[in-house]
């Protein structure tokens, strides 16, 4: 496989903006955006209601089934999700090495009071589908952000991927 198929993994919690970094990423990389938000929705399901983990799983099984195919058939994918806990980014890490294609991890870190401010700005005027404030505040209780050892490129917003090199 050409070396510069990529698998581009995004991490950070809901309201971070890893769809929008998605975006603006994936024409610099000529690769396609695969989104588990969109899995979910495809599947009568919407994770700011909170789903129950089989359900997770059977959207990861899907997301990486996608992913695979275009990463095999040579194309670079960018993988929108949050990535927590780290087992997740594992896989997805293995899965790129199965395909023979780079790995890099995203993390778009933001502070909790933007992602809360974030998410009351989009109650009043919804650009996307809210999160329920309990699911919102378990996810960011329990999120697990990258870890030193995973080698992650950390950013705050898409105006940090401007001199980025993935």
């Amino acid at each position: 496989m050409a070396s510069d198929v990529r698998l581009v993994l995004l991490c950070g919690t809901s309201f971070s903006g890893k769809s929008t970094v998605a975006r603006s990423l994936a024409p610099r990389l000529s690769a396609r955006i695969v989104s588990l938000d969109e899995i979910n929705e495809r599947r009568g399901l919407w994770g700011g209601d909170g789903i129950p983990a089989e359900e997770w799983i059977r959207t990861h099984e899907l997301a990486s089934d996608e992913v695979r195919g275009l990463l095999t058939s040579g194309m670079s994918v960018i993988v929108d999700d949050t990535s927590s806990p780290r087992f997740l980014r594992d896989g997805w890490r293995s899965l790129a090495a199965s395909a023979q294609a780079r790995f890099g991890l995203i993390y778009v870190d933001v502070d909790h009071a933007t992602i809360r401010r974030r998410r009351a700005e989009n109650q009043v005027d919804p650009r996307r589908r809210d999160v329920a404030g309990a699911v919102l505040d378990q996810h960011l209780a329990e999120f697990e952000p990258p870890q030193d050892d995973e080698n992650a490129v950390r950013v705050e917003s898409a105006d940090d991927l401007q001199d980025l090199t993935i």
